[in-house]
Order: C-alpha cells, then sequence, then structure tokens
C-alpha cells in the first residue's frame, strides 16, 4: 500500500473519530443545557403561581381543587408542561394532570420547600421520571401549601430527538469535507512520492544516496522553484570536490557562472567544456522528466584538467615534430643545393648560401636564450616562429622582448599563457581575408613596473572586451567544424583566463588595436611549494 493511500486511510480513521467524539460531545452538552433550560422553566412557572393572590385565595377557600384545577390544567396546556400540583403542607394534592390522583399524597420530596426554599430536582413520580420544581405558597408569614411543576424525562427526550437531525446531518457534512481534503492531500502525496510505498521509499533513497556517493562522475540536478526559478536540488560529493562547494545546500549562487546559467530549461549536450578557476570541466545536460512534463535538469561533470595538459604537452610534441620533419625536408633539399654548387665549383657560392640562413637563425636563438631566462619558454617561441612560417604567417618576436626568473608563474603556466595566445593569435591571422598581404603575428613578453606583460598582436579582426568576457568564460562544444575542434581557440582563452585570475592578473585587449590581446601578471606572488609560483 502506497504511502499516499495509508496517510488517507490514517486520516480517514482519526477525523472520523475525532468528529464522533465531537458530536457525543455536542450532544451531551445539548442534553445539559436543555435540562437547564427546563429546570429555570419549571421554576418560573412553579413561582409564578405561587406568588398569584388567586392562588393564595383558592388555599383558603373551603375547595381549593374546584378553583384551581380548571386554572392549573389551562396553564398547563398553555406552557407545555406535563403537570402542576398544588398541595397542602402535608403533601395532599389538590390539583393534577390525572384526576384520579387528587386528594393522594405527592410523590418527592417537599422538605426543603417547606423550610421555605424553591428547588428542582429529577424524580421518578407518578407519570414517569420528571425535572420537577417545588416552590412554598405562603400569605405572609404563614405556609398555605406547595406548587410542584415537571416535565416528563419522555417529552424531553422527543424534543430533543427532532433536534438530532440536524446535529448529525452537520456531523455527516463534516465528515464528507474532511474526506474529500484528506483526498486532496492524499493525492498531492501521491504525486510527490510517485506512489510509492514507505519500503519502496526507504530502497529508493538508500540506493540513490549509493549511487550518488559511488559514481566517479559530479553530479547536479537543477530544480524549479513555484515562481519559475531555478534551484540546486542534488549536489553529489564529487561534484562538490571539482567546485569546491562547502557541506550542506547549495544556491545558485554558489556555483560558477558557466553552470549557473544553465537552470532547469537548459537544452540537452553532452562534452561542452566549461572552464572554473582550477580545472577544465567537460558538462553534460539532459532533462529530467516526470509524466511527460519537465521539471528539472541533470547536470554531470568531468574532470578534464589533467587530460587538457596532456592533450597540451602532446600538441607541442607534435608541433615540434611537424617542425623538425619541414626543417629536415628543407635542409634535405638545401644540403642537395650545396653540394650541386660544391660540383660546379662555385664554393664561394656555397659557402654563401650555407651560412645566410644559418646566421639569421642563430641570431634569433642567441637573442632569445640571453634576453629570456626561462628556457622553456625560449624554446617554446623559437618553435612557434617555425610552426608559423609553415603555415604562411609572419611570427615576430620583437626586440623589446627581454624576460628575467619568474618565480611567480610555473614554467607550465608561462607557457600555457604565452602557447595559446599565440595559437590563437595564428589561426586568427590566417582566418582574415586580406589579399596580396601576409598574415603576421607579433609577440612581445617583458616585465614592466615588476609586472609580466605578454602582447600578441595580429593581422586578424581581432576581439572586442564583450566577445573576449564571453570567450573566457563559456564552454564550447567538442564538435569538429572543417575537421577542427570547434572549442580550441575558446578552450584556449579559457585557460588562459584562468591562469591569469589564479594570479592576479588580467586579460585585456588594447584599446588603439582591437587585434592585439595583453596579459599583465604580478611578478611578486606567494611561492608554491616546489619553489617556483
Amino acid at each position: 500500500m502506497s504511502v499516499a493511500r495509508r496517510l488517507l486511510i490514517l486520516q480517514l480513521v482519526v477525523l472520523t473519530l475525532v468528529i464522533t467524539a465531537i458530536s457525543v460531545l455536542a450532544v451531551l452538552d445539548e442534553r445539559h443545557d436543555s435540562d437547564a433550560a427546563i429546570r429555570r422553566e419549571v421554576t418560573g412557572i412553579a413561582e409564578t403561581l405561587a406568588l398569584s393572590k388567586s392562588t393564595v385565595a383558592a388555599l383558603r377557600s373551603p375547595d381549593p381543587t374546584a378553583l384551581l384545577q380548571p386554572e392549573t390544567e389551562r396553564i398547563r396546556a398553555a406552557t407545555d408542561t406535563d403537570f402542576i400540583v398544588v398541595m397542602a403542607p402535608d403533601r395532599t394534592r389538590y390539583t393534577h394532570t390525572d384526576p384520579t390522583l387528587i386528594g393522594q399524597r405527592f410523590t418527592g420530596s417537599i422538605e426543603r420547600a417547606l423550610a421555605g426554599e424553591t428547588f428542582t430536582e429529577t424524580y421518578a413520580g407518578s407519570l414517569g421520571p420528571s425535572i420537577r420544581a417545588v416552590t412554598p405558597v405562603r400569605d405572609g408569614g404563614e405556609l398555605l401549601g406547595l406548587v410542584a411543576v415537571g416535565v416528563t424525562r419522555e417529552r424531553i427526550g422527543k424534543e430533543f430527538e427532532r433536534g438530532l437531525p440536524s446535529l448529525l446531518g452537520i456531523a455527516a457534512l463534516a465528515v464528507g469535507i474532511a474526506a474529500i481534503g484528506a483526498m486532496w492531500v492524499s493525492n498531492r502525496i501521491r504525486r510527490q512520492t510517485l506512489g510509492l510505498d514507505p519500503d519502496e521509499l526507504r530502497r529508493l533513497y538508500e540506493h540513490h544516496d549509493a549511487v550518488l556517493r559511488s559514481i566517479g562522475e559530479g553530479l547536479i540536478v537543477f530544480g524549479r522553484e513555484h515562481d519559475g526559478r531555478g534551484r540546486v536540488d542534488v549536489v553529489n560529493d564529487e561534484a562538490r570536490r571539482l567546485l569546491w562547494l562547502p557541506d550542506g545546500p547549495i544556491t545558485l549562487d554558489q556555483l560558477p557562472e558557466t553552470l549557473r546559467r544553465i537552470g532547469p530549461d537548459a537544452d540537452e549536450e553532452q562534452d561542452e567544456v566549461h572552464v572554473t578557476a582550477d580545472r577544465v570541466l567537460l558538462v553534460g545536460r539532459a532533462p529530467v522528466l516526470w509524466e511527460g512534463r519537465r521539471i528539472g535538469t541533470v547536470v554531470t561533470l568531468r574532470d578534464r584538467t589533467e587530460l587538457q595538459n596532456t592533450l597540451g604537452e602532446l600538441d607541442s610534441a607534435r608541433s615540434v615534430a611537424e617542425s623538425l620533419r619541414a626543417q629536415a625536408h628543407e635542409y634535405a633539399n638545401r644540403l642537395h643545393t650545396i653540394v650541386t654548387m660544391v660540383e660546379l665549383g662555385r664554393h664561394d657560392e656555397a659557402v654563401a648560401f650555407t651560412t645566410a640562413e644559418l646566421q639569421m637563425s642563430q641570431q634569433l636563438i642567441d637573442r632569445l636564450m640571453t634576453a629570456v631566462h626561462e628556457p622553456a619558454l625560449a624554446a617554446l617561441l623559437l618553435g612557434k616562429v617555425n610552426e608559423a612560417a609553415q603555415h604562411g604567417v609572419e611570427l615576430t618576436i620583437t626586440e623589446d622582448t627581454a624576460l628575467g626568473p619568474v618565480r611567480t608563474l610555473s614554467p607550465i603556466e608561462l607557457v600555457t599563457v604565452v602557447g595559446n595566445l599565440i595559437d590563437n593569435a595564428v589561426d586568427a591571422a590566417r582566418s582574415a581575408d586580406a589579399e596580396g598581404s601576409t598574415p603576421w603575428v607579433e609577440v612581445t613578453v617583458s616585465e614592466e613596473d615588476s609586472n609580466l606583460v605578454i602582447r600578441v598582436a595580429d593581422s586578424g579582426p581581432g576581439l572586442d572586451p564583450n566577445t573576449l568576457a564571453r570567450a573566457m568564460t563559456r564552454g564550447y562544444s567538442t564538435k569538429q567544424v572543417n575537421g577542427r575542434p570547434a572549442m580550441q581557440r575558446g578552450l584556449g582563452l579559457a585557460l588562459v583566463a584562468q591562469v591569469v585570475t589564479r594570479h592576479g592578473g588580467r586579460l585585456r585587449t588594447e584599446p588603439s588595436l582591437a587585434g592585439m590581446l595583453v596579459v599583465e601578471i604580478p611578478l611578486h606572488g606567494p611561492e608554491t611549494k616546489d619553489g617556483t609560483a
């Protein structure tokens, strides 16, 4: 039996018992009020008769019955009482509803009336159990007789029975309204508990908790408030670890901005890349449906940080390999040319041809190795020059490039920032529609006012500040576009922004040159445990 059905039965039983108990108490209270009203009524009639001068005159007459019996019967009929008895102090009846009992002794208590008190009692007399009032009749200080007025229990019961259907009808109406309310609550609980019984709910919770703790992916479930706003319903331990979330309930404001915008109505998506302050995450989204109605969104999080670093190293190795392959092919052509020139006896021309290119390359190598103290950065710049040349882009390392020891950034972080900026600039320069001109990229890495400043300009269209802000935060799909990952450029800028933000720097566009990106990072930051940054 489902929780809703059990609750319905329990509510109906409890409400029926409560309404029944209230009805019984109402009946008893009504019975008590009815008895009290009868006592007041018979007391008033008895006292009125006792104070009447005609009653006093009749009791002093030789035949009280002849004067009192017609009058008391008229009053009894008018007041709807069962008996009115006028008696002598010795209990002898002068009047009675049953004329055969006139002259006989009155049954009941009269001692208190003989003492001058008016009182009421319930007594089983000649007409059966009744509520009666007894009061003395006095003329001055002389006790002339007593007056007793009563209503039988039978008459009281009939009067009460006439009002009982209304009371029962009200009780039945209350039970009906309570049943309707209980059914409404039951249906609502049935929808909320999916019609499951308590054991199924317990097992579902246990399995739900075990699954959330055991899966290796982060999991966030977005629901919907009554006003349509999104809310965070479920966050498992892995999601808290990946996003640095505290224990306890989580609000939308505590999530990273890119995840905060997902909400309960987000479109279904797989493997969307999101970059947080220190991680690269693959985010999947799927709708949560119930009875054909969408009630939220399930978001899965997979950590791609280490994989992204590995892919970056692999891309660097691939670039070096391709550069070496191209250089080997080029050098083979040059060597063939030199051999042919020697065979032709053109020794001076062969020497000049050999040393010209070598001198230019060696000058660049010597300048970078002298000006840039970080070997990884110098090697990266040299490799990017050759890689850009293979793509038909002229990459220039300016004469202003000079950088001493850097303790704020690790070599990997430095290569991440500079490498991604150059890759983005080369892609932008190649994609620009500039017929008759050679695509170019210009790079400057220097130290200015205790800041590491990296300027990368290109011949592409550039990025305005709003586009740059979106590219630094948003995630890009990994679907292939023209054979290239669509997320590459956006992810590169996001990785750059991640490192820059971590070290308190900033990434901006140069106002005078839309095609230039500038990175500024303070050089005096806290050292890391490995002594780098």
